[in-house]
């Protein structure tokens, strides 16, 4: 022990184009901006996949080969998937490739990376339904274990999940939720039968996704020999240790010139030098771990922020009047029975859309800002509803149009 889970999150949204006021009943091309702005979907997605997406990939091939022990776990968004197929099917491959190893396992998650759980668990359904679909089709694989957007968490969706097939679901070991338990152990969510809970040790993955190149850190320069030792220090006080982190963390967020390849190169077999550490995937953990205790989340957590909850989404009169009105036309989409209309409003229910609107400032407010392609959080906000006002009037025309017939 312990039992290293090495998870990552992939995910890249549509943005909105700033969709002005003047083009609502003009323009239904939400998404698309062929321009050189910060909003070029397929100029975005280029740029992280060469920064990130086929350089670590390659590496992560590489340590597949050399270590027979190594395992990585990744949740794909449906969202990005299409994108891969797309603009850049060379990406998709590269992850293809990965899972051919047959160590490497690809979980559930909501196609749009939506906020649809906290809204419609009639959409939340659907939505999971088609993304694991799509991990079929493209990964021969057939998801048992569940990481909800950003980690989104509670005591309900634990029960919606088991309720459809699901062994194990991943989210945040906030310390507000473990009180003084541990992240190092599996454990069984409040009001469920047979269903586990893989938590996050988030001092030792924000070690390395954002703690790894600051100069300000008491521990830097982080190297492998000693992230490892940090591993290896939970023997006898733990079972599991879950590194959960964005892939971006590689490249993107953590450039190349900070040396996190050369340590990413190294992480594996520094760990795997301790006779008692290994990998494993989450569906492993599943079968190989008892749970220890059950855990109570009433409330909604997740990884995002300091506060670990839903204000990285909900914070501000802007998201939840953008949130609410969207999900308040769902009934009217789905009657249009329109594969375009139900496509666009689906795609604006990915939480970026929400989340570029946050106001809140501080440390939280630098890291909503730098991830923001918005000029501000009223822009996103603005560009959001525009095109909102838009998809109303077409959907308006479309059951108007069924009416007549």
């Amino acid at each position: 022990m312990p039992a290293v889970c090495l998870y990552f999150q992939v995910h890249q949204p549509r943005r909105i184009k700033k969709y002005r006021v003047f083009d609502i009943g003009k323009d239904s091309n939400y998404f698309n901006d062929d321009s050189e702005s910060d909003l070029n979907n397929r100029r975005i997605l280029e740029k992280v996949a060469n920064k990130c997406y086929l350089p670590t990939n390659k590496i992560m091939l590489e340590l597949l080969e050399k270590h027979p022990e190594f395992k990585i776990t990744y949740s794909i968004s449906g969202i990005a998937l299409e994108q891969m197929e797309e603009f850049y099917p060379e990406v998709l491959k590269s992850f293809q490739d990965l899972t051919m190893t047959g160590r490497v396992e690809i979980l559930s998650e909501t196609y749009y990376h939506s906020l649809a759980f906290v809204r419609s668990k009639e959409e939340f359904r659907k939505q999971v339904s088609m993304h694991r679909d799509k991990v079929r089709r493209l990964f021969y694989q057939d998801p048992r274990v569940f990481r909800n957007t950003e980690l989104i968490y509670n005591n309900e969706l634990a029960k919606e999940l088991e309720s459809m097939g699901y062994e194990g679901v991943l989210a945040e070991g906030a310390d507000h939720v473990l009180d003084w338990r541990s992240p190092n152990f599996v454990y069984k969510p409040v009001g469920t039968e047979r269903i586990k809970l893989f938590l996050k040790n988030y001092k030792l993955s924000d070690d390395i996704a954002f703690r790894f190149s600051s100069r300000d850190w008491s521990e830097y320069p982080l190297d492998a020999p000693k992230f490892a030792s940090w591993v290896s220090s939970v023997n006898g006080a733990g079972e599991v240790v879950n590194l959960f982190m964005d892939y971006e963390t590689f490249g993107e967020h953590q450039w190349e010139d900070t040396g996190i390849f050369d340590f990413l190169r190294a992480m594996p077999g520094e760990i795997l030098k301790h006779p008692d550490n290994s990998f494993v995937t989450p569906s492993e953990m599943v079968h190989k771990f008892n749970h220890v205790a059950e855990l109570d989340v009433p409330h909604f957590v997740s990884w995002a922020d300091v506060e670990r909850d839903l204000s990285a989404w909900l914070s501000n009169p802007m998201q939840y009047d953008a949130l609410n009105k969207l999900y308040d036309i769902e009934a009217d989409v789905l009657k249009t029975m329109d594969k375009d209309i139900i496509e666009d409003w689906r795609r604006m229910q990915t939480s970026d859309h929400f989340y570029y609107m946050c106001t809140k400032w501080f440390s939280d407010g630098d890291v909503h800002k730098y991830f923001n392609p918005y000029e501000t959080p009223y822009d996103a906000f603005i560009s959001f509803m525009n095109a909102f006002n838009d998809l109303k009037l077409r959907v308006r025309d479309k059951n108007k149009k069924w009416s007549i017939i």
